[in-house]
């Protein structure tokens, strides 16, 4: 190598459209909100709960808990702090309105909001979308994510 005193040539930047794909900042419509809303759903069918939880996750924007059993439900309340329930009506050992009752007699739970899932009413009978009967919201199965996720952010807490 000889040292003539001349400095190198300067690298040259390619222009943008030609510059290979590298680093960049994450796009903020995939980055997980810093507290996603959680979810409690409850149904004993466990690919009822396996598939809205997947869902519901891959959307960024909700921890879902799950719960196949409605005798655990008042615990994983307790322990999880959900920001909304999403309670199947129909369940053996106790259906979902005496696990709401349970839910809305305890002082530490009872401004716990409620969506009632059922196949007891349809999308035709609910023209697709959730009733409110006084202060409880019921929504149809089969489930429409995109009308579940604007009823969670309807009725979620936060």
């Amino acid at each position: 190598m000889e040292m003539s005193g001349e400095q190198p040539p300067a690298p040259v930047t390619p222009p943008a459209a030609t510059r290979p794909p590298g680093p960049t900042s994450p796009d903020p419509a995939c980055t997980p909100p810093v507290n996603p809303k959680r979810i409690l759903l409850v149904d004993d069918d466990p690919a009822v709960t396996r598939s809205l939880k997947l869902n519901l996750e891959c959307t960024l924007r909700y921890d879902v808990r799950t719960e196949n059993d409605a005798r655990c439900v008042l615990p994983a309340v307790r322990q999880f702090h959900p920001d909304l329930i999403l309670l199947d009506v129909v369940m053996p050992g106790m259906d979902g309105f005496e696990v709401a009752a349970r839910i809305h007699t305890d002082q530490e739970l009872k401004d716990t909001p409620i969506v009632f899932l059922t196949a007891l009413a349809t999308n035709e009978d609910t023209g697709g979308r959730t009733t409110v009967a006084g202060s409880t919201v019921y929504f149809a199965k089969p489930v429409m994510l995109d009308e579940l996720i604007r009823c969670i952010e309807a009725y979620a807490r936060k």
